[in-house]
């Protein structure tokens, strides 16, 4: 007569390794992280005046964004060309690349801020001026001479201004990421590219810098996220973005504490969220380049 087998005694807890594992992977922060986002949440459905403050905050939540990604691929742009000057072999390029990088990282982003908006634009206003009445003066283009003539600075845009000079100052942090990436790629593969007949922009384009972008695409991700939290500097320029309405409400009603909550979860939503996709590329990236 044969026994049926028994069961393991640890086969009910065998099963509930795998939900055990799961668990230890997910990080404890983000589990506190999600538990506060969901009682703001709750708190804002369930409270008449969070409500309000929220429904009134909300409406700079656009300016933020189109502020944030306008500005941030304006300087993407402009520190990749300053990281291929960085790492030119003409030492003057090298030198004044150098030269841009670190006085603009030494400037503090409010302080450029105030100088692009205030001092900056009306400059670069002057100049245009000045150069379209060289063009009526020397009869050529007259109909863009004149418009440039006619220019006025309050026609230059306020939020244009602020995404100038938020451009302009992370560029710089840009072009050391950038610059970074460019020389992490071994030497041998520009000498191998050159020995192929490709010029120096030839292998720059289409060995260097592919190899370095996907290397620098995290430090870039980082980057976006602290572009998003500084763009709240605008609203120090009246730029109607979540901050300035958040501002603008709790001084009307002296609510601060629950207007800075809600700005204060909005931000934190956006961060967190950018965070953890930076995250997961971080973890794909080395798979990617197999």
């Amino acid at each position: 007569m044969t026994s049926s087998p028994t069961p393991l005694a640890g086969s009910g807890r065998s099963r509930l390794l795998p939900l055990k594992g799961a668990w230890d992977r997910v990080p404890l922060w983000l589990v506190a992280a999600v538990l506060l986002a969901a009682f703001f949440l709750w708190t804002i459905l369930t409270d008449a005046d969070y409500r309000v403050i929220f429904d009134a905050v909300v409406q700079g939540i656009g300016v933020t964004i189109r502020v944030s990604i306008v500005a941030y691929a304006a300087a993407v742009l402009l520190g990749l060309m300053v990281g291929l000057m960085r790492v030119s072999s003409r030492r003057l390029t090298r030198e004044a690349a150098s030269f841009y990088v670190e006085i603009l990282r030494g400037v503090p982003m409010l302080v450029l801020l105030y100088y692009v908006v205030f001092a900056g634009a009306p400059g670069a206003v002057q100049i245009v001026n000045a150069t379209g009445e060289l063009l009526l003066r020397w009869g050529v283009f007259t109909g863009l001479g004149q418009s440039m003539a006619d220019l006025n600075v309050r026609a230059v845009d306020f939020t244009f201004r602020v995404i100038v000079a938020l451009s302009i100052g992370y560029s710089a942090f840009l072009a050391e990421i950038f610059r970074a990436g460019i020389q992490s790629i071994e030497r041998g593969q520009m000498e191998a590219a050159r020995s192929l007949g490709m010029t120096y922009w030839q292998a720059m384009r289409y060995v260097i810098l592919p190899q370095a972008v996907r290397r620098v695409l995290p430090p870039l991700g980082n980057d976006f996220i602290a572009m998003l939290k500084d763009s709240s500097l605008v609203s120090v320029m009246g730029v109607a973005d979540i901050t300035y309405q958040g501002k603008v409400y709790a001084a009307s009603t002296f609510k601060f504490f629950e207007t800075y909550n809600v700005v204060a979860f909005l931000y934190l939503v956006m961060t967190i969220g950018l965070a953890l996709l930076v995250r997961y590329v971080e973890r794909r990236m080395p798979q990617s380049r197999h």
